[in-house]
């Protein structure tokens, strides 16, 4: 996780989140902790006890409709459910050509294009596909930004998304399918994995905790050596597969079985179908 730039964010002006849901609530709580102000964060919520807790957990300014949350922020975050995006667009639209603001989506699905027609052509607008490891500061999120963003608004859009994980731009909007199916969807892929490690070692006779433990504990450290060490997985699976020895032998069934064509096939069920979701705002 990078450190927002503080300064950098609270030169911006007032950063308004519409939606105060967890993933709102990991950026709000990382921009705080890296130095960006309270008072610089306000937040658009409906439920009042959400509401309550955000403003008791956090500080910050909170309101009950997005109209008052966006009215004079130089930078939005969309962090509603798709299917009421429409209508909160209604609702700021006049908001966001008021003050000419930067508007950041994390909603999955909807294209650029697709907020250009609700909030207006001239929107600087930059589309975002987080992940939920985010919520403990390690997410990963591709970005990718309208015709409309300028270099400046680019690095505010990195440094609010930075601060909970690492960011990468896209350049070709339909390749955010892609990245949806890669990292937006895979925290589910290696879940997955972890629990057919775990129930296969308890069928080898290891109590279920042991197993639950070892299997998360080894994860946690191939996942820091891959991203600390800078090295190819293909390296280090390498390093760790002795000729002939145990894990040669685990790989070679993963092989026979055609574990790449699964993933292939699998990423490619997820990426088909992000574009069948994106056309239902059409």
């Amino acid at each position: 996780m990078s450190s927002p730039d503080a300064s950098l964010l609270s030169a911006a002006g007032t950063l308004a989140f519409i939606g105060g849901g967890n993933m709102a609530r990991s950026l709000i709580g990382a921009l705080l902790h890296g130095g960006v102000a309270a008072a610089a964060i306000t937040v658009a919520e409906p439920n009042p006890a959400t509401r309550e807790a955000l403003a008791r957990d956090f500080g910050v300014s909170v309101h009950a409709d997005a109209a008052s949350a966006a009215s004079g922020a130089a930078t939005l975050v969309l962090a509603v459910k798709p299917q009421v995006m429409h209508a909160v667009c209604g609702e700021i639209a006049a908001a966001v050509a008021a003050s000419r603001a930067l508007v950041i989506s994390i909603a999955a699905g909807i294209r650029l294009d697709q907020f250009e027609r609700w909030l207006g052509a001239d929107t600087a607008l930059v589309r975002v596909m987080p992940n939920t490891p985010a919520l403990i500061g390690a997410g990963a999120a591709g970005l990718i930004a309208n015709r409309r963003v300028d270099a400046a608004q680019r690095e505010r859009a990195s440094a609010i998304l930075g601060a909970a994980g690492s960011v990468a731009w896209i350049e070709r909007e339909e390749l955010m399918d892609s990245v949806t199916a890669l990292s937006g969807s895979g925290p589910a892929y290696f879940f997955l994995l972890v629990e057919a490690l775990v129930d296969a070692a308890v069928a080898q006779g290891l109590p279920r905790e042991v197993a639950a433990a070892l299997a998360a504990q080894t994860c946690l450290g191939a996942g820091r050596m891959l991203v600390e060490s800078g090295e190819a997985a293909a390296t280090l699976r390498e390093r760790v597969t002795s000729p002939g020895g145990t894990t040669a032998a685990a790989l070679e069934v993963f092989r026979g079985g055609d574990l790449a064509g699964l993933v292939a096939a699998a990423v490619a069920a997820a990426t088909h179908r992000g574009g069948e979701l994106s056309a239902q705002f059409d």
